[in-house]
């Protein structure tokens, strides 16, 4: 059972806004926190907005203060919100993080979305927080996944093994 909940919020689909039939958008306020406190949850967490970036702009440097800031963190159990089309690189720069559960999840659709995947990933990923032994996993589409077995399949708009 997790005493407290650290989540890193990097920007992503999940948390988008689209503005117009062209597809344009801005990486909005992280929506976790307002999903988790709708949801009543039983345990404390605290939520970091580090970055509002689309995963396909996030950089090694930007990996590596992720690292930094959870490495630094005394808090063992962290969900870190991201978006998926590079959620893999960074979940393998993480691995190698002692004695600390390490989640991260994202959406296929922006949370805002009526039909988004959203609170479903947030809840696996909680979940997982709470009771996988420490390592770094990845949920996505109501699996957790091994990052050095899994991949974003584009064309189908979801995760799989490799």
């Amino acid at each position: 059972m997790i005493s407290k909940l650290l989540i890193i919020t990097t920007g992503g689909t999940i948390d988008k806004i689209y503005f117009d039939d062209k597809s344009d958008y801005q990486i909005g306020e992280p929506q976790i926190s307002l999903i988790l406190h709708a949801m009543h949850v039983a345990f404390e967490f605290e939520v970091n907005s580090l970055m509002r970036k689309d995963s396909l702009h996030i950089e090694d440097k930007d990996r590596q203060l992720i690292l930094d800031i959870v490495s630094a963190s005394e808090v063992r159990h962290i969900l870190i919100t991201h978006g998926t089309d590079s959620m893999v690189e960074t979940a393998t720069v993480l691995q190698n993080v002692p004695d600390k559960t390490i989640v991260l999840t994202g959406a296929l659709n922006p949370a805002r979305f009526r039909d988004s995947d959203a609170i479903f990933n947030i809840g696996c990923a909680v979940g997982a927080a709470q009771t996988l032994p420490p390592g770094v996993y990845i949920t996505m589409n109501g699996k957790v996944w091994d990052p050095a077995h899994v991949r974003k399949n584009r064309f189908e708009n979801r995760f799989e093994p490799m």
